[in-house]
């Protein structure tokens, strides 16, 4: 019977930070004074000079040798690329020094720029897998993506831990697990920078929600915050992460970028890290407060380590060696990776068929089958040669979400498309939309004078308007819905109100990855409005610019949407089998108002389950979702946003040509009641601008356990096609203070498969500290034949069983009889012994 190994990529318990350096973490006991929004000390002396500078190499020496002060700032400020890419950031260089300029792109899920690129799935869908190999493989796509596109950093990628289910980001990041996260990270990062572009892990830290990101103050204790939230981060720096990006929010009380406890005390006194520190986009507070604590780059201007900081240099408050100390660090990243010298390295080419095949990989490693209680799935038979395929993203790929994560993809493939192919020739695949996104025309005779709003032109240079009646026969809500391809949007007043306004903040550019742009790619914006019976107003004024534009003006209604739904049902009752698209659209710039699926999908589902019963529901969304309809459907496919390989992946799934492998990195809740963030807003979205992680270390499934409530869905959970019996567990001691768990998984199906066998481990009694009842504390990925048995062996590192002590200000070793469950999932444990650790001994 053959063996594997697998090991906690977890290092050990590293040396205690300085007494000074922890006690700035103590939840903001200790006040920090805020600089002036200008960043220059009122009356206060000059900044004393840094102590000691990062390692650097003798090029780097030299070159900062001969810079200017003037050479020196345009390192550390984003400036305007003259040759633009499309990316997010530039840098320019020094052309008589032989220093290239720096470009900088998003990339979570595939180099954001305006060429193509290979859209992966979402982080959350490769996190799904329990594969940091896989993470690996997915980082190297990027990696030389990037470079072969221009580019020489990527702004990613994202390990805060999913904390609250609303989150609209949770979909760009791994887990509510540190240790998942922390694994993943790490075999990221290092695909990345092994094709030589240079990783920016992000957001230090505690961002881990969108809403009141740019404000919020975020309030929790040493001990939550190094067991939980940096457990990543410091992961990200031991695989020699070259950037870190600064967050929004305030970290107890101060600033993340101007935060000296984050960005010194911990980055850099507590890691070691030699690389540099940059802000989020417009994230900089402050100029002299920001540079003295660590930050060293301002992106994407110069607001204030510009002009505000070469002012600052020369009138005294902020020391030169203060520039010196950030310009190095970027520049020892640069040299690293062999940008210094004269000699750039030669650029790959894009490997489209490479990237397919790993996208493609990911999104069926990850497919998570949540249900599927009367094996519905996979389909065959007659059940894979009569479907009715429903949903808006049935038949129109979701690839992505919005904002940073929005990629450029070679293709995308339709879900109808690939389930058609599937299903073979002979095979009745039918479609029926079931909840409209785009709206439909307005009905002839609806407008007075009459108009053409169905694909309106607009020449280059003219501006078309229109001023007359849009007749209701009965008091309805409409959803307005407005196309159009120009820079301006049109305007459009109804009853002398603006319809589709310009959105605060970031709304304008984070929108969506589904619905904020139709298929035949005009942008959508919408607008819901409660209309009497009678005649409104109606007047439209739209510009042609410089390229001229084409909108249209469309609706949803009552009427509509009880029409869409009927289509459906009527679909569903002439198949044998269904699989319905679900979507949610998320996207950075905002969280998510509800767990439920958006609009009237809950309708539809239950609707085309009670037609037809063999219903299997695939959701692609971004976190968590409320499942009322549960019961009544055959099954639910997790598959979150799959990327440009989507729809070929989930018809894989859909007929077996692959096991579901993928297993839950989050818990999803019964209901909105039932989380830890319900009830409590000083928790989520927090009062008064304060946040306070109240929940300390019981994050996600470790809360379920603390309170004894029942999920709807387990961390960790997932069916198979097949099925799994464990045996023969053994635990033993190792001499460095871990244990090595020893086990037999044997796949007792007919059907060959995948299981991710988990191993959990309790409290110790030694440790006068919160702990959770149960923590991941290792894992490993099966591929198994039916019949096939494999002895599995899992280390766990002293680093997974030790704690946060606030009073030494280090990790503590949790020794003592403590629990190890091995299983399925955090609910699910097969197999239980108990070790003692630091004894010695098995038990």
């Amino acid at each position: 019977m053959p063996e594997i190994v697998s090991r906690s990529v977890s290092r050990p318990v590293t040396r205690p930070m300085t007494r000074r350096s922890a006690f700035r973490l103590l939840g903001g006991a200790i006040a920090v004074t805020a600089a002036a929004t200008s960043g220059l000390p009122l009356a206060s002396p000059a900044a004393a000079a840094p102590a000691a500078g990062p390692r650097a190499g003798r090029r780097v020496e030299s070159l900062l040798a001969r810079l200017t002060l003037d050479e020196k700032l345009t390192f550390l400020h984003g400036a305007t690329d003259p040759q633009d890419l499309g990316q997010a950031g530039y840098i320019p260089g020094i052309p008589r020094l032989a220093i290239p300029p720096l470009r900088l792109a998003d990339g979570p899920a595939g180099v954001r720029v305006t060429a193509h690129a290979t859209a992966l799935p979402a982080p959350v869908l490769l996190a799904s897998a329990f594969d940091p190999q896989l993470a690996r493989r997915y980082g190297e796509v990027i990696g030389r993506e990037g470079r072969a596109l221009g580019q020489d950093v990527l702004l990613s990628p994202m390990v805060n831990l999913i904390r609250t289910p609303y989150a609209g980001r949770n979909f760009e990041t791994f887990s509510e697990d540190p240790l998942l996260a922390s694994d993943l990270v790490a075999e990221e990062i290092g695909g990345i920078q092994g094709e030589g572009l240079i990783a920016t892990v992000k957001h230090f830290a505690l961002n881990n929600q969108e809403k009141d990101r740019d404000s919020v103050d975020v309030h929790a204790d040493e001990q939550t915050m190094h067991e939980l939230e940096l457990r990543g981060f410091e992961s990200a720096v031991r695989a020699g992460t070259g950037a870190v990006m600064g967050s929004y929010n305030r970290v107890n009380g101060t600033f993340a970028c101007e935060n000296k406890d984050l960005l010194t005390g911990i980055l850099r006194d507590g890691w070691d890290f030699d690389g540099w520190v940059m802000t989020d986009w417009f994230a900089a507070h402050s100029t002299v407060a920001a540079i003295t604590a660590g930050l060293d780059m301002e992106m994407p201007g110069g607001t204030y380590f510009g002009d505000a900081l070469k002012k600052a240099v020369q009138d005294g408050a902020v020391p030169e060696a203060y520039v010196d100390r950030s310009v190095r660090r970027i520049l020892g990243v640069m040299d690293r990776f062999g940008l210094l010298g004269g000699k750039v390295p030669k650029r790959p080419s894009r490997d489209p068929r490479a990237g397919a095949a790993v996208a493609r990989e990911v999104a069926e490693a990850g497919a998570t089958l949540l249900h599927n209680p009367r094996r519905t799935l996979p389909l065959t038979g007659s059940a894979a040669r009569d479907i009715a395929v429903i949903g808006p993203t049935g038949s129109i790929p979701f690839i992505s979400g919005g904002g940073s994560a929005h990629v450029i993809p070679d293709h995308a493939g339709s879900p109808l498309d690939a389930i058609t192919s599937r299903a073979g020739h002979g095979a009745r695949v039918s479609y029926a939309l079931g909840e409209d996104l785009f709206g439909k025309a307005l009905p002839p005779g609806t407008l007075a004078p009459g108009a053409d709003l169905e694909g309106q032109r607009v020449a280059a240079g003219q501006t078309w308007t229109y001023d007359g009646n849009l007749s209701v026969d009965a008091a309805d809500e409409w959803t307005f819905v407005i196309h159009y391809s120009g820079a301006a949007r049109p305007t459009v007043l109804l009853d002398g109100t603006e319809l589709f306004p310009l959105l605060p903040g970031y709304g304008e550019y984070f929108a969506g990855g589904l619905t904020a742009a139709a298929p035949d790619g005009l942008m959508v914006r919408r607008a819901p409005v409660a209309l009497t019976r009678g005649e409104h107003r109606l007047q439209i004024s739209a510009q042609g610019g410089t390229a001229g534009q084409t909108f249209r003006l469309r609706r949803i209604t009552t009427a509509t949407r009880k029409a869409d739904i009927a289509e459906a049902v009527a679909a569903a009752r002439g198949a044998r089998s269904v699989v319905l698209f679900a979507y949610e659209d998320a996207t950075e710039g905002k969280d998510r108002t509800t767990l439920a699926l958006p609009g009237h999908q809950e309708e539809l589902i239950a609707a085309v389950a009670a037609a037809n019963p063999r219903t299997a529901v695939v959701l692609n969304t971004s976190s968590a979702t409320t499942m009322p309809w549960l019961d009544d459907v055959a099954a639910v496919l997790q598959m979150y946003y799959p990327g440009q390989e989507g729809a070929a992946a989930t018809a894989a799934v859909l007929f077996g040509d692959c096991d579901p492998g993928g297993r839950l990195t989050q818990s999803f809740p019964v209901s909105e009641d039932r989380h830890p963030m319900a009830g409590d807003p000083l928790r989520y979205p927090g009062v008064g601008g304060r946040e306070e992680y109240s929940e300390g270390i019981h994050l996600g499934y470790r809360w379920y356990d603390a309170e004894g409530a029942e999920p709807l869905f387990p961390f960790g959970h997932g069916v198979s096609y097949t099925s799994f019996a464990y045996t023969d567990l053994t635990v033993r001691p190792s001499h460095d203070g871990g244990f090595e768990a020893r086990f037999t998984v044997r796949n007792t199906g007919r059907r060959k498969g995948v299981e991710v066998a988990q191993v959990y481990v309790g409290r110790s009694p030694d440790l006068d500290l919160d702990q959770p009842v149960r923590a991941l504390a290792g894992y490993h990925r099966i591929h198994l034949a039916p019949g096939e048995r494999r002895r599995v062996t899992v280390r766990v590192a002293t680093r997974t069983l030790s704690s946060w002590d606030a009073g030494r200000h280090g990790r503590v070793l949790g020794t003592g009889r403590r629990t190890v469950q091995v299983g399925s999932s955090s609910r699910d444990p097969r197999l239980t012994r108990a070790v003692v650790i630091g004894h010695g001994r098995e038990h």
